[in-house]
């Protein structure tokens, strides 16, 4: 039975290393050798690593790929994506060829407003703290002047303080919706600063005013943070092209249009299409949003909230058919940051952003909307034509084969192999047995 252990964030990286490989492990010195092997030669860039988060033993590596020839607003770009699943990469960069010969993507910033709310309780008479904040109000931005200072210079900052009564949900909770500008930093900790800031404020004010002197007038500030669901920063991206009989590099059929729409009208229709339906939208989101060091679990929770808006998990993707113009097109929240963060400390989200042309906030939204919705329209495209799991098993045959301890011999056979017959686990390990035999 394993026992707790007293201290452990005061462990050497050596110390941390040896008391899991003992105490969890199959093989201690096996587990420790593979740890070490995955360290960085270089002790400076490791030592980076070691302290972006705590307890680190090693490194994880995800694959660092490219999709080229992603033509957004008439400028070609060459997107970055980290991600483990078979059959995305390809799947954006076939969607982005499909699209160059149509005109490419365009992509449109709808609005850049971030949220932070503090959290409060008060049970006294809803008039009295209305007026007070009304009279008040002046004050938050005052007293948030220092934090506000360089941001304001540079065009962001504070845009509102809202007080809101939401007793109607929760007895005695009311909150201060507050809303931001940070430009080209995503501003979480600028937000949260803000936000404890604006606690502290209401503290002051209310607990030296004679109006608050009751106690059932007394204010219980509860938390101040920033929120992930950023319903007015957001990002459109769309693709659209004329419909002929049969289709050609510079349209799409009738009936191909027809079917994808359907697909996409039956994801707006049912919640469990729906999800797996923009679980293959964030493939592409996801996928960039990792590669420039952003916040993927946030950005995720966010869209999620957003698919559910308007009272049940919908399609995040539209399509459309006008006077014979097919139209495909998204609108996603993204807060989204090039500077602060990791974005200035990880060489390979340096890189990154070097590959996307050093990108402005709002730029990154569009190149992140476009790859969601091409690896959507990808995705939609194999659906309704050749079935999803024609390509993306022969994308899947290298994993099986490593899987298999195939060598390099045997993967080229089987690969060749393969081209014209399904992929499957049993039948790649079938035709590996019977090549050895």
């Amino acid at each position: 039975m394993q026992t707790p252990v007293a201290g452990f964030s005061r462990f050497t990286k050596a110390e941390k290393i040896d008391w899991v490989a003992k105490n969890y492990t199959d093989n201690s010195e096996e587990t420790k050798a593979l740890l070490a092997s995955y360290w960085n030669t270089d002790t400076k860039l490791q030592q980076l690593h070691d302290e972006f988060i705590e307890n680190t033993l090693s490194n994880y590596y995800l694959p660092f790929s490219v999709a080229p020839n992603f033509l957004i607003n008439n400028r070609l770009y060459t997107v970055p994506m980290v991600i483990e699943e078979s059959s995305v990469v390809a799947a954006a960069s076939k969607a982005a060829k499909f699209w160059l010969e149509r005109g490419g993507f365009k992509a449109t910033i709808l609005g850049t407003e971030k949220v932070g709310q503090v959290h409060f309780m008060y049970h006294g008479e809803p008039s009295k703290l209305k007026s007070f904040f009304k009279d008040n109000r002046s004050v938050f931005f005052e007293e948030a002047k220092s934090i506000t200072r360089s941001m304001k210079k540079r065009g962001g900052g504070i845009t509102s303080i809202e007080l809101r009564d939401l007793t109607h949900k929760l007895d005695g909770y009311y909150q201060l919706h507050c809303t931001f500008e940070t430009l080209d930093a995503m501003g979480a900790n600028f937000i949260n600063s803000c936000l404890e800031q604006f606690a502290k404020t209401l503290e002051a004010l209310t607990s030296g005013s004679s109006i608050f002197s009751e106690e059932e007038d007394a204010i219980e500030i509860v938390m101040s943070i920033l929120s992930n669901y950023v319903p007015n920063c957001v990002v459109r991206a769309e693709v659209s092209c004329p419909i002929t009989a049969q289709g050609d590099s510079s349209s799409v059929s009738k009936k191909f249009a027809e079917k994808l729409m359907q697909a996409v009208t039956i994801a707006k229709t049912e919640p469990y299409r729906a999800v797996t339906h923009n679980k293959g939208v964030m493939n592409g989101i996801d996928a960039v949003i990792l590669a420039t060091g952003n916040d993927f679990r946030a950005v995720e929770a966010g869209v999620h909230a957003y698919a559910s808006k308007d009272g049940s998990y919908s399609s995040l993707t539209h399509a459309e058919i006008e006077e014979e113009t097919f139209r495909f097109w998204i609108d996603v929240p993204l807060a989204l940051g090039t500077v602060g963060g990791l974005t200035s400390l990880h060489p390979m989200v340096k890189i990154a952003l070097q590959i996307l042309q050093k990108p402005t906030a709002k730029e990154l939204m569009q190149v992140v909307a476009v790859a969601g919705l091409a690896q959507n329209f990808a995705a939609l495209r194999s659906l309704v034509t050749t079935g999803i799991q024609k390509g993306h098993m022969k994308m899947h045959l290298m994993n099986i084969l490593n899987q298999l301890g195939a060598d390099k011999t045997e993967k080229t056979t089987l690969i060749d192999y393969f081209k014209d017959k399904t992929v499957s686990n049993a039948s790649v390990k079938e035709a590996l047995e019977d090549m050895r035999n």
